[in-house]
């Protein structure tokens, strides 16, 4: 009791000093509100700053928690009719466990609440600790097992000395589904180790340091063909040459692979090495489509392996970290992710980060979770075990302005909206940069995850990535202005722009996208736009598609409409087929569950989308409805389609064959010149000039780079 007493003295005490000290604060001059409104009280954060201090700028904070709890105290007594600014000082904020607000801490859409670093500093939100206890290796048992020209590059750092002993997963173990499929879109946010220096994730010792070598033989003994391909379903496989035997005397070996198919990878831990036969034995459980002769995998996790700059190795049981720096130490900082995530936003609203850098965190590093009108502004991105920004749920929640890199999942993943309902979610990721995505988990983790029901991604440049760029799903998504280049380089059977499925996940819009330079490994290669598996009901529309393999892709599906658009050397332009009718014809049984499911045969869903009142009863496997209209084609090749097919598809004025007349195509001008043939057809022009990000002051950086 007396306890209590005393507590709840000292925070009445605490809250009245906070008042006192800010009642008079002045109003702060250009925060970042809602709907026009300039928030009311200023705050000042600073890695400087002391604990006993009172906010002001010449006293600011020292944490974010205090500036937190002071704006809850003045809420509370009413002081915060306009809102209210946290500017955050230069420089950088360690975290070691999650900034979090709540409800208690929302802001009205009158009154928001902003976090916003002050204008030329960079204030950093590191959700790890710094590394600074190197030394040179000295152990004459780790110095043997290093190669003999890392010996004397390659120090230690001991993590338990800087009070570091919980390290995360080393990877995230089992085939990543197809998100278009997972019954769920609200897994477990990654918990993987990362490692940084300088800002830019460095890579867990492996072989071959780039690319991948090839399974010899499968030699599990339990043929599993899919397709007619042959492989097995036992993790048991020959190599080629000796370097394995490096790895005997390792503990914790992976290997990483496309062990059946070019989009679906998996990590899985070695079991043993049979140098005698070259044969290499997996753990199970085995990846769920079983392994095949000539594909892809590396190993990574071993010592003897960190042989160039850039390489690290952690001994989980000492708490030894092993590092070739690529850089002198003394001119950067060297950062191991210690928090799951840096910020996490819970059932809040009206909360903004403006100009904020997040680095360093084991999953997320930014995690919003229902509420509304949540925002990330002109904010850096990076270094992440998962993805940069996840939101689970809620509405109107914006990812504007960002720049996005080095993440161990994806980009953004938003999923908001209800599908029964058909409630729009008013989720934007708007005028983003997103590179470098995927490092850890290379499959179905895109630069932006969209589904559920009526949301928008526009003005986003995505480029360097092993697979898609924008994966959706749900209904009524808006998909443009987007720039897409160079994703979807290590993987096949992928689209840069990807979904498919289900028939109930309709009213989607592609448009006004430029998607160039896609091709992909494998089998099958990479696409453009790809409806897989039964897609139905989009829209794509006004897009430029420039060398890109297998630019437009309908698979299977119903009620699609293509119009509009530019292929400019592609090969082909269009692949349609009626895989429904074929090797596919089982999709029928998961159509009837995915209707059900939502029960689209509600009168507010018939409303929608009325091709479903009669679809089960219509020979739901025949892709009728697909409209192929006004599109223009030059070079490569125009069209597969597979003959079931061509009855269920109406292609109409298109331009193909003559001259389009593009003003310099040699050059990247794909304008039409007044005279275009083209327009007799009724191609409208496609406004290029809106593509891609745009200058303002809510843009992380500017120019961007392409």
């Amino acid at each position: 009791m007396t306890t209590t007493f005393i507590s709840r003295c000292a925070w009445i005490l605490f809250s009245m000093a906070l008042l006192f000290g800010l009642a008079h604060a002045a109003p702060a001059a250009d925060g970042v509100g809602e709907a026009g409104n300039t928030p009311g009280y200023e705050l000042y954060v600073s890695p400087a700053g002391r604990d006993d201090g009172d906010g002001t700028k010449a006293r600011p904070f020292n944490t974010l928690e205090q500036a937190r709890d002071a704006v809850r105290a003045l809420r509370a007594q009413g002081q915060l009719p306009h809102g209210a600014t946290v500017w955050l000082r230069g420089g950088t904020y360690e975290r070691r466990e999650p900034f979090r607000l709540t409800a208690e801490d929302a802001g009205a859409p009158t009154a928001p609440v902003t976090f916003r670093a002050v204008p030329g500093e960079t204030a950093r939100l590191v959700g790890g600790a710094q590394v600074t206890n190197f030394v040179k290796v000295t152990d004459p048992a780790i110095l043997d097992r290093l190669a003999p020209a890392a010996r004397s590059h390659v120090l230690q750092a001991d993590l338990r000395a800087l009070g570091i002993t919980e390290y995360g997963k080393v990877v995230s173990p089992g085939g990543q589904p197809c998100m278009y499929r997972a019954a769920s879109l609200r897994g477990a946010v990654a918990d993987m180790t990362v490692f940084a220096f300088n800002g830019q994730p460095m890579t867990l010792a492996r072989w071959p340091n780039t690319g991948f070598v090839k399974i010899q033989q499968v030699t599990g003994g339990q043929p599993a063909p899919i397709q007619g391909i042959n492989g097995d379903k036992i993790g048991k496989f020959t190599y080629e040459g000796d370097r394995p035997a490096r790895w005997v005397k390792e503990t914790g070996a992976w290997l990483h692979g496309y062990w059946f198919w070019d989009w679906s990878d998996e990590y899985q831990p070695v079991q043993s090495i049979d140098t005698a036969t070259r044969t290499i034995m997996l753990k199970p459980p085995y990846h769920m489509y079983g392994y095949r002769p000539g594909q892809r995998y590396y190993a990574l996790n071993l010592l003897c392996e960190l042989d160039t700059p850039g390489e690290w190795y952690l001994d989980r049981q000492t708490g030894l970290l092993y590092f070739w720096p690529p850089s002198p130490l003394k001119a950067g900082r060297a950062v191991f992710a210690v928090s799951p995530s840096v910020v996490e936003l819970r059932q809040t609203a009206g909360i903004t980060f403006h100009g904020v850098s997040f680095e360093a965190a084991r999953g997320a590093l930014v995690q919003i979770t229902g509420g509304e009108r949540c925002a990330l502004v002109g904010c850096t991105l990076r270094d992440s075990g998962g993805y940069a920004v996840r939101i689970d749920g809620g509405s109107q929640h914006r990812v504007v302005g960002c720049d996005i890199s080095d993440t161990g999942e994806g980009g953004i993943w938003m999923v908001g909206g209800d599908r029964k309902t058909l409630t729009p979610g008013g989720l934007l990721a708007e005028n983003n940069v997103i590179t470098r995505f995927s490092g850890i988990i290379r499959t179905y983790c895109p630069a932006i995850l969209v589904h559920g029901v009526g949301n928008r991604v526009a003005h986003n440049l995505i480029y360097d990535a092993p697979h898609c760029g924008i994966l959706y799903g749900g209904n009524d998504q808006l998909i443009e202005y987007n720039e897409i280049h160079d994703v979807c380089h290590e993987t096949g059977d992928v689209g840069a722009i990807y979904t498919g499925g289900d028939y109930t996940q309709r009213g989607s819009i592609v448009r006004y996208n430029y998607i160039h330079h896609i091709k992909g490994p494998g089998l099958y290669g990479a696409r453009g736009v790809y409806l897989d598996d039964g897609a139905s009901g989009q829209t794509v529309e006004g897009n430029l598609f420039y060398k890109v393999t297998r630019a437009m892709v309908v698979g299977g599906g119903r009620d699609n409409r293509v119009l509009n658009n530019v292929f400019s050397d592609c090969v082909p332009a269009l692949d349609i087929d009626a895989r429904g009718l074929g090797w596919a014809y089982g999709m029928e049984g998961g159509i009837r569950g995915h209707m059900a499911e939502v029960e689209a045969q509600a009168p507010h869903w018939l409303a929608r989308y009325p091709e479903l009142r009669t679809l089960l009863d219509d020979k739901p496997m025949e892709p009728r409805g697909n409209r192929i209209e006004r599109n223009i084609w030059t070079g490569g090749v125009w069209q597969e389609i597979e003959k079931t097919a061509v009855p269920f598809f109406q292609l109409d004025n298109n331009l193909v064959g003559p001259d389009p007349r593009f003003i310099d195509p040699r050059h990247g001008d794909f304008r039409l010149k007044p005279d275009s043939p083209a327009f007799a057809l009724g191609f409208q022009p496609i406004p290029y000039e809106k593509i891609g990000p745009y200058a303002g002051d809510q843009r992380a950086s500017w120019p961007v780079r392409r």
